[in-house]
């Protein structure tokens, strides 16, 4: 189960090397759902994704082993930049 502690250790591992995105308000989606509701824009993130945060967290656990990406999308492109900021 992950913890509190977890997650406040992986946001320690990438801080700095994330943007903080904003969250954005949906016109569409409060008016179809009857609430306020509002999307965090990740897609202003480094590699467009919210992957660069987990690649980060896994690429510094392992302390420069090497690693390879089984994807060509999202996750690929998160593991680069992941690999670029660590210097791996």
């Amino acid at each position: 189960m992950i913890t509190l502690n977890d997650i406040e250790e992986a946001r320690a591992r990438f801080e700095g090397h994330v943007l903080r995105t904003p969250l954005v308000w949906s016109q569409s989606f409060s008016r179809i759902t009857g609430r306020d509701v509002h999307l965090k824009a990740e897609c202003m993130q480094r590699a467009g994704s919210f992957k660069i945060r987990g690649a980060l967290n896994v690429l510094t656990r392992l302390g420069g082993e090497p690693v390879v990406a089984a994807s060509a999308g999202n996750h690929a492109q998160a593991l680069a930049a992941a690999a670029n900021v660590r210097g791996v």
